[in-house]
């Protein structure tokens, strides 16, 4: 097994104080560079403790495990003063490494950037919010703002068609982290500090009209049509082999177009109606018009064949294409074939075997390490006792006041 390279952000500490998916994702990406991120939760855990999908072994949040995976666990009284005092202390306690937070606590002015900056000026400070006008949001009600259940799910269907997976969450903290870095680089060059703000419903707005989206919805005075499985503006969708599975195939370039046409033996039935429709199936835009029509002539070379043909032809002529797995079938692909992957599975203290992840982001081509989530507050005796100089006394009588928490 080859050595692990340096970690890029060994050293740096960064103190987080957010629950659910955006501020603790992006704070597990750093973590699993290499930083030291402490999170810091109330007494009992923050909301989403415990939430699912839950172990059924022992009824531990795989959620809540998942993303908090490499960081060390403090948990402080927050409602009183002397748990506010901590965690202010902590965001701003001294050396090159530290004055690094991450929040989202939108609201709360004991935790402002004003207060922090009188500790330390050079304090980074990143909250990550819902709306930018201090609306709360999550996922779930940015999504429906934003348009995108309009125009999705099957053609015919009035109502919006939700998604589950809280992509503009998971974006949202890959941005924060983004931002904390570029500040970092700004305080190694400057020594000065940083106050950002990261709205859920603004990392949502901007990534739909850069990519057009809002921009074709003012020009045309109306939404996308529905288009189910196609891929709109271009040729994708899916098809149903002999023996039962689907794939999914997308011919974005004339060179997948030709690959596909190749492949199925279809080449001269396209050319026939390219000529019969006065149309140019390299263009993108006219296979997507074209597209009801190209899927029927398609459609029986895929019912004719199983997966196992699709497969060996699709890949042999280098088509674009993948099958549809459920993720039973994800994880037994990984376990069976053993190959290197971002995948892992790991013993995680408390609930067992589970499969996790390492970093997706490779160093000289390997992945990096596994690690596991901590107990709620397994760390805060060591943290404060480290970084604030905390004495046994000390946090022997912040235990029985109940300021601080004892690992869960």
């Amino acid at each position: 097994m080859s050595k692990q390279p340096q970690q890029p952000l060994a050293g740096l500490r960064v103190i987080e104080c957010a629950s659910f998916v955006a501020g603790p994702s992006g704070c597990m990406t750093l973590a699993q560079l290499g930083a030291k991120v402490i999170r810091v939760d109330p007494i009992g855990g923050a909301p989403d403790f415990k939430r699912w999908p839950v172990s059924q072994r022992s009824e531990d949040s795989l959620f809540w495990t998942g993303l908090n995976k490499g960081k060390l666990s403090v948990t402080l009284d927050l409602r009183r003063p002397e748990g506010r005092e901590l965690l202010l202390a902590l965001a701003a306690a001294p050396g090159p490494e530290g004055g690094v937070l991450v929040d989202n606590q939108v609201g709360r002015s004991w935790l402002a950037y004003e207060r922090l900056a009188e500790r330390r000026a050079d304090i980074i400070q990143v909250r990550i919010g819902g709306n930018a006008d201090g609306r709360p949001a999550v996922d779930y009600t940015v999504n429906p703002e934003v348009g995108v259940p309009g125009i999705t799910g099957p053609d015919g269907v009035s109502g919006p068609v939700n998604h589950v997976l809280p992509a503009w969450d998971l974006l949202t903290g890959m941005t924060a982290t983004t931002a904390l870095l570029a500040s970092l680089r700004h305080r190694d060059r400057t020594g000065e500090g940083a106050y950002l703000e990261v709205a859920l419903g603004d990392v949502a707005l901007a990534g739909l009209a850069n990519m057009g989206w809002y921009a074709e919805a003012d020009e045309l005075a109306a939404d996308r049509p529905k288009v189910g499985n196609y891929l709109y503006g271009s040729y994708g969708v899916d098809f149903q082999t002999s023996d039962g599975h689907r794939v999914m195939v997308v011919a974005l370039t004339s060179r997948q177009w030709d690959a596909l046409r190749k492949i199925t033996g279809t080449e001269k039935v396209f050319a026939a109606l390219e000529e019969a429709l006065g149309v140019d199936l390299a263009e993108e835009g006219d296979r997507y018009r074209q597209r009801e029509t190209i899927t029927a002539i398609l459609r029986p070379w895929f019912e004719a064949r199983s997966i196992d043909q699709v497969r060996q032809a699709l890949t042999d002529g280098h088509a674009l294409w993948s099958r549809y797995r459920s993720m039973t079938e994800v994880v037994e692909e990984f376990r069976r074939t053993g190959a290197p992957s971002v995948l892992a599975d790991v013993e995680q203290p408390g609930i067992g075997n589970v499969v996790s992840a390492r970093s997706a982001i490779r160093l000289d081509a390997e992945y990096g390490a596994t690690c596991v989530a901590p107990f709620l507050g397994q760390h805060t005796d060591e943290v404060l006792e480290q970084l604030l100089g905390l004495s046994p006394a000390e946090l022997g009588k912040l235990h029985d006041d109940n300021v601080i928490g004892a690992a869960a």
